[in-house]
């Protein structure tokens, strides 16, 4: 070897070598040897205090049978939810975990908790002869704090909560004064937190105990800055939540807020997609400033730096956030702006059903079985009847979704520029070439909503979709709080029996233009389309008698059982059984 190959492989190795003393090691917790880590960080060990002497931080309750006691909050009646200790409510929130994301969010699950956790405590008392070994952290139930998930693929993020929430073993907390819990927080979603963690949890399981050995060092007139940045993070962080009906504090889509609001849809996304650029990067300043805060305050300058990747700025509106993949600037836009036209039909929707109105903001309707359900509610646009929106490759009932969705946005922005409006939303839902806009939308109900519905729920739809077969001769969607022992029979009513009128006069109709034509290419459209059409009768007519025997057992639901249970009762009538009934409760 030459004395330059001989340098130059001593190089190398200098860049995977480390010195490190045994007595180093002795001052981190739990004696972990990492040997990579800077003197700096191992200082913070010595002259730092224990986030758990600042915090008491807690591990949540297991509750022995999670598909029993946990749903989506969307799932059960919105009235029998409470945030209350002494409730006669059936359900209350709870901090289960959830993906990567920092400062608020994740707020989807709520817990069987009436009689005070009568049926969660008896289970761990028959199980162990015990509450306390499962139910834990009873002395923080209902407290605001901060929470994360208890394991991690990557990296840690904690959130805040407000008072109301119990929590699982899924998701850790922890507790204390306000000023604390948000700059604990702020040191535990920053670069140096992660850098400790690295230490005390490289496994990324994150138990309150690892969590409790981070060191907070004294960080002067500085914790004022912090403070108040993680009180700005937590409300761009929660205003962004909230965007979405996925949250029980969704009022309406930020595309129907007047302050982003224009004359034209495209004008209204462009306004509003400004806004979100604006809010993403005044959370990257906010972060990078925590950074650059706690990487002085540690002594880290030489090993970190406080800029904080696009990727990382955790909000939905944020498209490097919420795409997965090496996606150009071009395609991240494109899907934002295709996800979004799509949230504004899932939500003209929602006011078809009578989730939500034009009149007022938030929730309307999501309580049980109709009862109580106000018509008088939806005066600019009226929510259905029954509940029941049919979904059709024809205009075969003037209530469908398609038509209802022309008339939705002819209300809610300006009538006059419904043709520009409804070309901008085809031209988000993957129009096919020559497709009119009313084509696109139609096909795009009948095909994929339903896809994306059941996406967005995360496999525990609130409007089921009763289908046919594959034929797609009858397709409607019910909303899951409005049904009813008599949603069968006026479904079969209403629409399946005069369909079945309405495809046999097709029929005739197109038999006879085949008659009268001379064109061969004519004729044979016609043969083609004729065949299809018997297909459908007989799908349609099979579907009928099966449709017939469950409208005659006048099927309950009982909602507290979870759309899991629910959704097996009605045999094949619905789409996607297996994969709805096969999705374990989170």
């Amino acid at each position: 070897m030459s004395e330059n190959q001989k340098n130059r492989c001593e190089q190398s190795m200098e860049k995977y070598f480390f010195q490190a003393s045994a007595e180093d090691f002795k001052k981190i917790p739990g004696v972990s040897i990492a040997y990579w880590t800077s003197k700096s960080i191992i200082q913070s060990f010595e002259s730092g205090s224990r986030l758990g002497d600042h915090l008491d931080t807690a591990q949540g309750m297991k509750t022995l049978d999670n598909e029993r006691f946990i749903r989506r909050w969307q799932e059960v009646s919105f009235s029998k939810i409470t945030k209350k200790t002494v409730s006669d409510k059936q359900w209350v929130p709870i901090n289960h975990g959830g993906g990567f994301r920092k400062w608020y969010g994740f707020h989807e699950s709520v817990l069987k908790w009436f009689n005070d956790g009568e049926e969660i405590k008896s289970l761990a008392k028959e199980k162990y002869n015990s509450v306390t070994r499962t139910v834990t952290g009873m002395g923080h139930y209902f407290e605001n704090g901060i929470t994360w998930s208890a394991i991690s693929s990557d990296l840690i993020s904690v959130r805040k909560f407000g008072e109301g929430f119990i929590f699982t073993n899924a998701g850790m907390c922890a507790f204390g004064s306000e000023k604390k819990q948000d700059i604990s927080m702020a040191l535990l979603n920053s670069k140096v937190g992660v850098e400790v963690l690295k230490i005390l949890a490289p496994s990324v399981n994150f138990g309150p105990n690892q969590i409790g050995e981070i060191r907070i060092i004294d960080l002067n007139e500085s914790a004022h800055i912090v403070h108040i940045n993680s009180k700005k993070l937590v409300v761009l962080s929660s205003e962004d939540w909230d965007f979405y009906e996925t949250s029980w504090d969704f009022t309406n889509p930020p595309l129907l807020k007047l302050y982003h609001r224009q004359h034209l849809i495209s004008a209204t996304y462009m306004r509003l997609h400004s806004y979100w650029r604006d809010m993403t990067l005044k959370m990257q300043r906010l972060e990078e400033e925590n950074n650059r805060i706690f990487i002085d305050a540690y002594g880290l300058q030489e090993e970190l730096t406080p800029e904080v990747a696009s990727k990382e700025i955790t909000l939905t509106c944020n498209p490097y956030y919420r795409y997965s993949g090496n996606k150009s600037e071009d395609e991240l836009s494109a899907l934002l702006q295709s996800d979004t036209m799509k949230e504004l039909v899932s939500y003209t929707i929602g006011c078809m059903m009578g989730r939500y109105s034009l009149d007022e903001p938030g929730l309307i309707y999501a309580h049980s079985g109709n009862e109580g359900f106000d018509p008088t509610r939806y005066q600019k646009f009226k929510a259905d009847d029954d509940g029941i929106i049919p979904l059709t490759d024809k205009e075969w009932f003037s209530d469908d979704a398609a038509n209802r969705l022309e008339e939705f946005i002819a209300t809610a922005w300006d009538a006059a520029h419904l043709e520009e409006n409804l070309g901008f939303l085809a031209d988000n839902l993957s129009p096919k070439k020559g497709e009119s806009s009313r084509e696109t939308i139609r096909r795009y109900l009948c095909d994929s909503f339903y896809k994306d519905h059941t996406q967005t729920y995360k496999k525990r739809p609130i409007y089921w979709l009763f289908t046919s077969g594959k034929q797609k001769a009858f397709q409607c969607l019910v909303y899951l709080h409005r049904y009813n022992e008599g949603t069968l029979a006026r479904m079969r009513t209403q629409y399946v029996i005069p369909l079945t009128a309405k495809l046999a006069a097709h029929v005739n109709k197109l038999e006879q233009d085949k008659d009268a034509s001379t064109s061969t290419p004519e004729i044979k459209k016609l043969e083609k389309e004729i065949a299809t059409l018997h297909k459908q009768q007989a799908e349609l007519s099979t579907f009928d008698e099966k449709l017939r025997h469950y409208a005659d057992q006048r099927i309950p639901l009982d909602l507290d059982d979870g759309v899991k249970v629910n959704y097996g009762k009605f045999g094949d009538l619905l789409a996607d059984v297996k994969a709805i009934m096969g999705g374990a409760n989170e």
